[in-house]
């Protein structure tokens, strides 16, 4: 926890890199089987965790690549959604709407050698009153 009140937790996915990315063309049903599997394993992964944020919290999804190169941030908008479909379905928040969680934008770091490609996301949530 840090000083100003704020907790944060971190919640490792286990696949490498995202799975979905609006420039795919898959058919709809093989892109909804991968959505539905990302969407359960974020929510395995939450309730795994044992956390209880409170309302809103905020959300960042965060993608280490294994060798760098141009990425854009924008492409891992539907691995975000999904995973918050998921943290909504573990029962984190009621919905997915501004009111409950706050989505940013996710961050891509730069590749560590001799380290895998990694992804997960990052909660962080008040937990007091702030002055």
């Amino acid at each position: 926890m840090s000083p100003e009140g704020r907790a944060c937790a971190v919640l490792e996915l286990p696949w490498r890199a995202p799975k979905l990315s609006p420039n795919l063309r898959l058919h709809w049903a093989a892109r909804g089987r991968i959505t539905a599997d990302v969407r359960q394993q974020a929510g395995w992964i939450a309730k795994a965790a044992k956390l209880t944020p409170t309302h809103p919290f905020e959300v960042t999804l965060h993608y280490r690549p294994a060798r760098n190169g141009r990425r854009d941030p924008g492409n891992l908008s539907l691995d975000c959604k999904a995973c918050i479909d998921g943290l909504v379905d573990a029962g984190f928040a009621p919905d997915d709407t501004p009111e409950f969680i706050h989505e940013t934008i996710p961050v891509i770091h730069l590749a560590e050698k001799g380290k895998p490609g990694a992804m997960w996301i990052e909660l962080v949530w008040q937990t007091k009153e702030v002055e």
